[in-house]
């Protein structure tokens, strides 16, 4: 049988750092599974977008440099 993490809740506003403690009616994201993932409390619904707007980083999709190959030029 598989084992799930409980979720988890972050109360820190990871953009402007501000402690978030009454939770109610605030701002938040869920990352991933609501019973298992993160659900992000934000100040405002300003730092909320702030966050939405963020690039994500995919370093998978550019795999042609890597420890082995750091010039990413292949011959064959």
């Amino acid at each position: 049988m598989k084992q799930y993490s409980p979720a988890i809740t972050s109360t820190t506003d990871p953009i402007n750092g501000f402690d978030i403690t009454n939770l109610k009616d605030r701002p938040h994201v869920v990352e991933g599974d609501k019973a298992t993932g993160l659900t992000i409390y934000f100040e405002t619904k300003a730092t909320r977008q702030t966050y939405l707007d963020m690039p994500v980083e995919r370093p998978e999709q550019d795999l042609s440099k890597t420890l082995s190959n750091p010039t990413g030029n292949y011959s064959g």
